[in-house]
Formats: structure tokens, C-alpha cells, sequence
């Protein structure tokens, strides 16, 4: 009996010196200000600031795995991570897919194009002309279903594609206004450009707001990292950060 109880606690002294594991997080690193390359390498922004608060207060470690946007849910499915923290809009297409924990912020998209310009930015106004939006974005499915007679060009990351709108080889852009702002309008390669027409926001494109993806069966973890933000907004530490980076309200309604 004295030699199981020995074993026993052997066994829990062997656990509780063991690491914590690290939860690994795909990010994008090519979507400032959520999300970008520094010079160093590293990947800095509002998501990683976000996936380092929740991990903090949940009490475990983070680790960030970058991946390009075009695999990101195939990454978290094939396990090389356990949740995105890429700016991802909750959509009922990828909750086919994926779960999401609650929101954590929501803004609405706009177009971008020259000052100078002649366009009308409606669908009629805007059919034949080319317009680029990210792939495999909500973005793209709204163009696809409320502009449909644009020539739509699709790029891997936002950043080639305010590189080939300022080369004029697009017409304008269509994505989300706080990169669009920040990431481009607000920086020199930008100040020719500006935003037209209204601010879209429609759910059944825009869906509820961006969340963390996590695989299906990870429903704890879904629940724990719904909590978490919910922990970080009442503690102080998520306007802390929202400071770091906006001067409005991001959080939405």
C-alpha cells in the first residue's frame, strides 16, 4: 500500500513540474493594424496584443503561428493551431466549418479609391469596373452578391492589394474600414486616396462580428475564451489596448 501511495504522489510531483502547454494561435501577420510582420520578424498588432491578453488571463502561454489567410482554416482543422486570432468574421458559411468564441470587435467595410476619381459607387455605377477585394473574405462574397458585374480581382493579402490599387491597376477596393484607415489611407502610400460611398454592414455577408476560431469539437475552449474576453472588457485590459491602437469605439454594438 505504502509503495502505491509513494507512486501516486511521484506521479502528481512529475505533473505539476511539467509546462504548461502552449496554446497555439494562427495569425496572419499581413493585416495591420490587427496584424503585421515587424522589421525583427515578430508579429505585432491589435489581434496579437488580444490573443496575449486572453492567454495571460486565462493563465496559459501563447504561441503565434503564422499562416497566410488562404490556409488559416485549414491550419486550425489540421491542428498546426488551436484557434485563429486573425480578425475573422463570425459568418454562418464558416460556422459550417469552424465555431467561434463571441465577438471582440466589429467595424463595417467601405470602399477605397483615388481622390480623383469619376466612379458612381453603386452597382450600377460600378459595373465593368475592376475592384479588388481579399480572397476568401466576407468581402469578396459581398461583392460577389451585391456587385455582381464588377470585374472582381481577388488578392492574397490587403497589402498586395492597396499595392495594386495605388498602381492603378484596380479601380478601388472594398474591404474593412480600420485597415483601410490605418493600414493604408493613413500612411504616405495613402494620401491620394480616400474613402466613397456608404458603410456596409450587412449580416448575412458581414456576418456578427470578428471572433476566434476553434475547431468544432473545442467547445470548452470556445466557452473559455468567451468568458476570457468578456473578463479582459470589464478588467480595463481590452480598452487598454483598444487606446494602444483606435481613438473610437471598435468593440461596435
Amino acid at each position: 500500500m505504502n509503495r502505491i501511495v509513494r507512486f501516486a504522489a511521484a506521479s502528481l510531483l512529475i505533473g505539476a513540474a511539467s509546462p504548461a502547454m502552449a496554446l497555439n494561435v494562427c495569425v496572419e501577420g499581413a493585416y495591420p493594424p490587427f496584424s503585421e510582420t515587424a522589421a525583427d520578424g515578430s508579429i505585432v498588432g491589435f489581434d496579437i496584443d488580444i490573443a496575449n491578453a486572453l492567454c495571460a488571463e486565462m493563465g496559459e502561454s501563447c504561441e503565434m503561428v503564422k499562416v497566410d489567410w488562404d490556409g488559416i482554416i485549414p491550419a486550425l482543422l489540421e491542428k498546426k493551431c488551436d484557434a485563429i486570432v486573425a480578425s475573422m468574421s463570425i459568418t454562418e458559411e464558416r460556422k459550417q466549418v469552424i465555431d467561434f468564441s463571441e465577438k471582440y470587435y466589429n467595424t463595417p467595410a467601405r470602399f477605397v479609391a483615388a481622390k480623383e476619381n469619376d466612379l458612381t459607387f453603386t452597382p450600377a455605377g460600378l459595373s465593368g469596373k475592376i475592384v479588388g477585394v481579399q480572397r476568401g473574405t466576407i468581402h469578396q462574397a459581398f461583392m460577389e452578391g451585391e456587385f455582381p458585374d464588377t470585374d472582381l480581382q481577388l488578392y492574397g493579402t490587403q497589402d498586395e492589394l492597396t499595392l495594386d490599387l495605388t498602381a492603378g491597376r484596380v479601380d478601388a477596393a472594398m474591404a474593412d474600414t480600420v485597415p483601410l484607415d490605418l493600414g493604408f489611407l493613413k500612411r504616405p502610400e495613402g494620401a491620394d486616396y480616400a474613402f466613397f460611398g456608404e458603410a456596409y454592414s450587412m449580416p448575412q455577408y458581414h456576418g456578427e462580428g470578428m471572433g476566434i476560431g476553434v475547431r468544432k469539437e473545442d467547445t470548452e475552449l470556445r466557452d473559455k475564451l468567451s468568458a476570457t474576453i468578456e473578463a479582459i472588457r470589464a478588467n480595463g485590459t481590452y480598452d487598454e489596448l483598444v487606446g494602444k491602437y483606435f481613438d473610437f469605439d471598435i468593440y461596435g454594438s
